[in-house]
């Protein structure tokens, strides 16, 4: 499995994305479920893409610069017929490399209180809870997220 940086247009970015509202969309019975402002290419600042053996796309996930030195992760996603390959932690080690290298301090993201499976990955992963933060702070629904880097 590789992990490839790509442009917010790449196709095969563009269809993980869309598999992931799909996704969330069915978990929370609206098509708009996000608290904050949806991530672009005008504010995404890396977004990265997982690709199997054979070169097919398996999974995403972005940073977007809060500043300061934090960044938030955005739109991590694995088709469900891969999870369990490593892939997520694969793209999120990826996103920590990625934002140390440029300074970054810290990681911060926000999941939803119908996503267990993501507290559970994200807490596996190091993010410890921390209260809501930007858009996410006054959202019912919003699990927040962060970590050290």
């Amino acid at each position: 499995m590789r992990i490839d940086i790509v442009d917010w247009d790449d196709p095969d970015a563009a269809a993980l994305r869309a598999g992931q509202r799909a996704e969330i969309a069915a978990r929370y019975g609206t098509p708009d479920s996000e608290p904050g402002v949806a991530p672009s290419a005008d504010d995404i600042a890396v977004f990265a893409v997982a690709r199997d053996g054979a070169g097919a796309a398996v999974g995403c996930g972005g940073l977007r610069d809060l500043g300061g030195g934090a960044g938030e992760v955005k739109r991590m996603y694995v088709l469900p017929e891969r999870r369990g390959t490593g892939a997520a932690p694969r793209i999120l080690a990826a996103l920590e490399d990625w934002a140390r290298a440029r300074g970054w301090t810290c990681l911060r993201l926000e999941t939803g209180d119908r996503q267990p499976d993501a507290v559970r990955f994200y807490t596996r992963s190091g993010y410890t809870p921390v209260p809501g933060f930007g858009a996410y702070a006054d959202s019912e629904s919003s699990l927040c997220f962060e970590k050290v880097l």
